[in-house]
């Protein structure tokens, strides 16, 4: 066993430390025994693009916590009451921590378990949702471990693939999510806001799905590349030109099936406003760009930031143009993805070859520990590299 945790740490924005804790131990936040859960050494823990809202300030959290929430590892122990997992095994571990007893886990809602955190109906680690630490770490501790990890059914085939798995515990099923609540089908035209690592998976989901005209809008032209080369049509936001006119110069009408946000609160506007920070700028986008009796999935981050441009946003409210969207019977579903809704058939997706475009997508870069908190700002600057942390320098070359 090993005596100590090294792991990427909270200090202020902006600030992430690579620090050195103590080994985790089977007991659960609140101090009371977990014979439940099970301590994983981690064998692939991103950065994802909801820890910027964090790094960047616009979500608070506790000095020391332990960041991260996409986390793949080898069990090294379990509890006495762990039955189906033994150690040597590799697991995806959804970000989402839940208990599998209550209401809303039995209907397979485990981004609202009930039970897991105190003050909301929501627990996650690495979010200050539930004091659950993060796993950008050597060593995570996970509890109802038999209910909430993913085993892989052959080690060694996982690890050739292990780029992709590693997607399993939020971006990919997230991104699956938003398209499912929009009623993605075979044949479906889409619209996709944002081409950062979520909206990128979104593209590749689109295309297993069977969608036909997938149209991914961004202002990083190095992000729409990845997604035009593999099968989908761009917009640049940058230019100053009405979403519907740019829809219309690719699909010949102006308006899609279905859209997707996948960019939350930290949006800006498009043309000469792409420099302004715009909250509701990427709901209205998917807002406008569906058509009447289509749907929206709302899958960004929203929520109260202190560093919104206006009061209403600093405390959560938007200014939504809903009234315009109202007269289109629209459908939207927001909120968290249930990650173990979908996680074992995307697994099985990708360990059978049905998803060949998703790492020419994801540009995903490997690095180690003590990158990480460089890869941060990195990340923050618009990089297109899905940031990957191989602690324990597991990860085939």
């Amino acid at each position: 066993m090993a005596e100590g945790n090294r792991a990427v740490v909270f200090h202020n924005p902006g600030d992430m430390r690579v620090d050195s804790l103590e080994y985790p131990k089977l007991v659960m936040p609140n101090g009371k025994k977990a014979p439940h859960g099970a301590i994983l050494k981690m064998v692939a823990t991103n950065i994802c693009g909801s820890d910027l809202h964090i790094f960047r300030g616009s979500f608070s959290v506790p000095e020391g916590m332990v960041m991260g929430h996409e986390m793949t590892g080898e069990v090294v122990e379990v509890g006495p009451d762990v039955e189906f997992l033994t150690e040597g095994d590799l697991v995806s571990v959804p970000f989402n921590v839940a208990c599998g007893r209550c209401r809303n886990c039995k209907a397979r809602r485990t981004d609202v378990c009930e039970t897991t955190n105190a003050d909301v109906a929501c627990g996650a680690y690495g979010f200050n949702l539930g004091d659950w630490q993060g796993g950008q770490a050597e060593y995570l501790f996970v509890p109802y471990a038999d209910f909430q990890l993913l085993r892989f059914p052959d080690k060694d085939q996982a690890m050739e693939k292990i780029l992709d798995l590693a997607l399993l515990s939020d971006i990919l099923p997230t991104a699956f999510h938003g398209l499912m609540e929009a009623g993605a089908k075979p044949g479906s035209t889409v619209y996709i806001a944002g081409a950062g690592p979520v909206g990128r998976c979104g593209a590749a989901a689109a295309r297993l799905l069977g969608a036909s005209c997938i149209i991914v809008g961004d202002y990083y032209q190095d992000r729409l590349d990845l997604v035009k080369n593999n099968g989908c049509e761009t917009i640049d936001l940058n230019k100053d030109v009405p979403l519907p006119d740019q829809i219309e110069a690719i699909l010949g009408e102006r308006e899609v099936d279905c859209a997707v946000d996948y960019v939350g609160s930290e949006a800006h506007g498009i043309g000469k406003e792409a420099e302004d920070l715009q909250p509701q700028a990427a709901i209205n986008q998917v807002l406008e760009a569906t058509r009447a009796g289509g749907a929206t999935g709302v899958i960004g981050v929203y929520g109260p930031d202190p560093l919104a441009p206006t009061e209403a946003g600093q405390e959560g409210t938007f200014p939504l143009d809903f009234g315009k969207a109202w007269i289109k019977s629209p459908r939207v579903s927001a909120g968290q993805a249930p990650i173990m809704h979908y996680h074992r058939e995307l697994m099985m997706a990708i360990l059978w070859d049905r998803m060949p475009y998703l790492s020419p997508m994801l540009n995903s870069k490997v690095i180690s520990l003590d990158e990480a908190p460089d890869a941060y700002a990195i990340f923050d600057q618009g990089s297109s590299n899905k940031f990957i942390i191989d602690p324990h320098g597991m990860i085939p070359a």
